[in-house]
């Protein structure tokens, strides 16, 4: 097996992400309509910055400084490997299908099923893997505050009952892909889907607007956990960014 070569400092760090060339947000969506068309309201201009675009944004922190819950290697490999094939793909099919890629990726997702497999699979990674580096954090970890922990406990009952749901959406997804809460009509929802779709698709069992997803592929943890998921699932609350997930969702709920 070839050795992965990879140093966790910042030195390395910043010349892996010299390739990132726009600065881009956390993805949102409207399933099946233009979400960002007309946005003239202070809030709709708030949730056209959550936009995703198809270039790989930079990470905000080190490889080394989600650890020991994920660690630098596994970051390293996750980011530029898995997660630059798909920005590089999506970008690709995009080219390929006419696609204008200044618009955000979410209109494409929103109607997914007019366009390629590569598309969907490509579109589909990017997307959730940029919403994943962004809802975690060194500083992360403890329990939501503000309106998004009122809405977990109105919804869920309270955060307990809502980490349970999560983690066993995560679990039960059979073979590989994500675990989800989501938006919907103002409630929120806990689901997964395969591969990687995502709740913005037209063509997704599991609808919503995505406030924060794990991903469960294996590639994701197998390297610190092997085969034991559920530990992952169980670590990866210590780097969840309450904060930014809260943020994201005063934005949406409108």
């Amino acid at each position: 097996m070839k050795k992965t070569s990879f140093d966790p400092s910042r030195r390395s760090f910043l010349s892996h992400s010299t390739k990132a060339s726009l600065s881009i947000g956390l993805g949102a969506g409207m399933v099946g309509t233009s979400f960002f068309a007309g946005c003239e309201s202070p809030k709709e201009s708030d949730k056209a910055k959550l936009s995703t675009g198809f270039s790989q944004s930079d990470l905000a922190y080190d490889y080394s400084a989600l650890e020991p819950h994920i660690d630098a290697m596994t970051m390293d490999i996750h980011y530029n490997k898995h997660a630059a094939a798909y920005a590089n793909n999506a970008q690709e099919a995009a080219g390929e299908e006419d696609v204008d890629t200044e618009k955000p990726l979410e209109d494409v997702l929103a109607n997914i099923s007019n366009y390629s497999t590569k598309m969907r699979n490509n579109a589909g990674g990017h997307y959730n893997h940029e919403l994943f580096w962004k809802i975690m954090s060194p500083n992360g970890g403890g329990n939501p505050t503000g309106s998004l922990a009122e809405a977990i406990d109105g919804d869920f009952g309270n955060f307990q009952s809502f980490v349970e749901a999560f983690e066993n959406a995560g679990m039960t997804r059979f073979g590989s892909g994500w675990a989800w809460l989501v938006l919907d009509n103002g409630s929120l929802k806990v689901g997964s889907t395969p591969n990687q779709d995502n709740p913005l698709m037209d063509i997704s069992d599991f609808k919503g607007q995505p406030l924060m997803g794990i991903d469960v592929w294996e590639h994701a943890y197998y390297l610190n956990y092997q085969n034991e998921r559920g530990r992952y699932i169980s670590s990866w609350w210590n780097v969840v960014d309450w904060a930014k997930i809260n943020e994201r969702y005063e934005t949406l709920k409108g």
